[in-house]
């Protein structure tokens, strides 16, 4: 296996027609990263995924898996790759077992023992008898993993892997995709669920309108929101007057929970005095950092945020 990055994608374009489904796209997944792909219904992601593993050709731009390209080097590019796009599918009439071993014959064989250690890894050992045609939806999404697992992957590709579980089925997943990552399979996730990205990713890329508005560190973009107090008074509608007049505080939003300002902590002292002097009191005041969600939802829904 080569040492060249897992997926290196420089300047994705795909066209339909008029119609610009992905903008010049770059993403780089080093080894080891749990790297999060987000973005809102229609931003990309899928036709995105579908351009790395080769599944449609790109209208502009080169992918390179290991070093490989997909479109030159064929089947070839996806030695040490696996996942699935859009869902996993089987053969429902077929045991779990028997679908394994049948996709193990198409991809150079497995032994049985290797079906074995896969089904026990996903929890399925015990179902593996059984018809796929009734198998839970979680169940099959844990299929779709251990029939990855066969090819011993060194990246794995996901795509919503949890979506429809209930919040068991979410739990077993994200148990599962923390397992594998600790075993140093570098893991790219398409995924919805924030929380779930937030728990599981070092890394993410967020795209809008096919356009890549963020890629970096999770941890670097939490941070970009620090700074943020949560302000409860007795009086809110003053208190905002009142801070908006002071040096430091262009940013105070009314909340549910009260006010949300940002500031440095010397205009924040200055706010306190200035609000007793006011003889408004101060029931609440707190650190507020964004989480991935406020974060995303500000970029992704407002076009003057995701410019910035």
């Amino acid at each position: 296996m080569s040492d060249a990055a897992p997926v290196e994608a420089r300047g994705l374009v795909k066209r339909y027609g008029e119609i610009v489904a992905v903008d010049h796209v770059n993403l780089t997944v080093q080894r080891g990263d749990v790297f999060g792909y987000l973005g809102p219904n229609g931003a990309g992601k899928t036709t995105s995924l579908r351009m790395l593993l080769g599944l449609i050709r790109p209208t502009e731009g080169a992918v390179r898996l290991f070093g490989r390209d997909p479109l030159i080097d064929g089947a070839r590019a996806l030695d040490g790759v696996a996942g699935f796009v859009e869902g996993p599918r089987f053969y429902p009439y077929l045991s779990g077992r028997r679908n394994l071993r049948l996709l193990a014959d198409f991809d150079g064989g497995a032994t049985p023992a290797k079906i074995e250690e896969v089904l026990e890894l996903v929890e399925l050992a015990d179902r593996g008898k059984d018809r796929v045609g009734g198998y839970s939806h979680g169940m099959k999404q844990r299929l779709g993993i251990a029939a990855s697992l066969l090819r011993d992957p060194q990246l794995l590709l996901l795509d919503e892997p949890t979506t429809g579980l209930d919040p068991a089925g979410m739990r077993d997943m994200r148990t599962l995709v923390t397992r594998l990552a600790g075993e140093g399979i570098t893991i790219l996730l398409s995924s919805h669920v924030l929380a779930e990205v937030e728990e599981l990713c070092n890394r993410v890329a967020i795209i809008r309108k096919g356009t890549i508005i963020y890629e970096g560190l999770l941890d670097e973009l939490l941070r970009s929101a620090s700074g943020g107090y949560r302000l409860h008074t007795t009086d809110d509608e003053r208190a905002r007057t009142i801070l908006l007049a002071l040096q430091g505080f262009e940013r105070v939003s009314v909340v549910d929970d009260g006010l949300r300002l940002q500031c440095e902590e010397t205009a924040l002292a200055a706010a306190t005095i200035a609000l007793g002097r006011a003889g408004i009191g101060i029931l609440e005041l707190v650190p507020h950092t964004a989480t991935l969600e406020e974060l995303f939802l500000g970029m992704t829904d407002d076009a003057e945020a995701a410019a910035a």
